[in-house]
């Protein structure tokens, strides 16, 4: 049995726990009910953490994954569940409390860890490979480290996490072909050479073509025109990357041309129809780039006959999506090699902070020792002793007081550690 000492309560592995609520078993929206804004945190998560009495507390929130990790001896069952959500989210109504334990991911133990080593290196992702979670485990375990929830057995099990994580990423080519639809369609655009000036209308300022124009913004596109059902949403949108805002319903009188137009709209109709594309070209005729991001698309097909473009949909992109996909899940067999060399890894570290904690006031005990021998013990024998052989005799003493720290010590180590199981 592993164990560690942690404020005078012992800790073994079967006590760390992980409960989680993710894409496979419930709906994003359902999840975005357990979000908690980061300012909000600590008064949710410290009245669990002094109720429940756990040692640890650490809490992930993304937009398809929820998870509660923490330390506590106490066997995991849809009982706590209750317990721990009922004491993180007052507010649920019971029929929604007793949906979120149903659909609860429980995980233990060893179990726990190589939970937390998948998430990190993305194959348990909605995406399996996309890079952006390493940053999301590692930002949230930071934030719950400042915020005094987490202690020493979830900062090993982090420092193993993304350690593993950041060898997944170097040593196989799980994340380098990219495989969200946005990232398809900006890897597309760069291929063009459009300008950085290029005037861009964005129809649509939902997450899709927000998360688009992040990319666009970032890398130097700075001339947009967001137009949206609600005009509040697109001024939102506008505002942080710096473009103009507008309502849908003034698309068709906007007469400045365009050079690209990224749509994706929730609508049932075309929103792009023959005439609004004929009046927005101004009468210029040089090529046009199109992304139509829209299920159902929003860009008539008839238009794609009359006129130059360069058009991508959403169709196409999601084709070479799935090809991306294929060529990931040819790595999850290295990737879980990695993460098994990894669990094995921090059950090592795991043991030897064991060892550390148990022997660490071994040195202090010996100079304890020496110090009573010195004061008490032997006090009137080293006052007859001449200033050299006094000399002497603290040289040998230090010497055995080194020696006796580092060689029992290690041999004890060695001992712990090979009985460790």
């Amino acid at each position: 049995m592993h164990v560690l000492l942690l404020s005078k309560t012992i800790i073994v592995l079967k006590d760390l726990h992980i409960i989680a609520f993710t894409h496979r078993n419930l709906d994003v929206n359902k999840i975005g009910l357990l979000h908690i804004e980061k300012e909000d945190q600590l008064a949710h998560l410290d009245r669990l953490k002094q109720a429940l009495k756990l040692n640890e507390l650490q809490f992930l929130s993304t937009c398809n994954r929820v998870e509660i990790t923490f330390v506590k001896q106490h066997k995991l069952d849809a009982d706590y569940v209750h317990q721990i959500l009922s004491l993180i989210y007052p507010k649920l109504v019971p029929i929604q409390l007793e949906e979120f334990v149903h659909r609860a991911e429980m995980y233990s133990g060893k179990t726990a860890v190589k939970h937390a080593l998948s998430v990190a290196s993305s194959i348990d992702s909605m995406i399996v490979g996309e890079r952006e979670i390493i940053t999301q485990v590692r930002l949230a375990y930071e934030h719950c480290r400042d915020l005094g929830l987490t202690g020493d057995f979830i900062r090993l099990l982090m420092k193993q996490v993304i350690q593993c994580a950041k060898q997944v990423y170097t040593e196989t080519s799980i994340s380098t072909k990219p495989v969200s639809v946005v990232s398809l369609a900006y890897h597309h655009m760069k291929q063009m050479n459009i300008p950085l000036d290029a005037r861009i209308l964005i129809v649509g300022a939902g997450v899709t073509n927000t998360t688009m124009c992040r990319f666009l913004k970032k890398h130097g596109f700075r001339n947009f025109h967001v137009f949206n059902r609600t005009h509040e949403r697109a001024e939102k949108l506008a505002n942080e990357i710096k473009g103009s805002a507008y309502a849908l319903s003034e698309l068709g009188k906007f007469d400045k041309g365009f050079d690209v137009i990224i749509t994706c709209t929730a609508a049932k109709h075309h929103v792009l129809t023959p005439e609004l594309y004929a009046f927005l070209l101004q009468d210029e005729a040089h090529e046009r780039v199109i992304i139509d991001l829209a299920i159902p698309q929003d860009l008539d097909a008839s238009i794609l006959d009359a006129h130059p473009i360069n058009y991508l949909s959403i169709e196409y992109l999601q084709k070479i999506s799935n090809e991306n996909l294929k060529e990931r899940s040819k790595e999850i067999l290295h990737v879980e090699k990695i993460i098994a060399a990894s669990m094995e890894a921090f059950e090592n570290l795991f043991k030897e902070r064991k060892v550390e904690i148990a022997m660490k006031d071994v040195p202090q005990q010996v100079k304890e020792i020496k110090n009573m021998a010195y004061e008490t013990v032997f006090r009137e024998d080293l006052d007859q002793l001449d200033p050299q052989a006094k000399e002497l005799l603290d040289k040998i003493i230090g010497y055995m007081e080194k020696k006796y720290i580092s060689g029992p010590m290690k041999l004890a180590k060695e001992i712990i550690l090979k009985n460790a199981n």
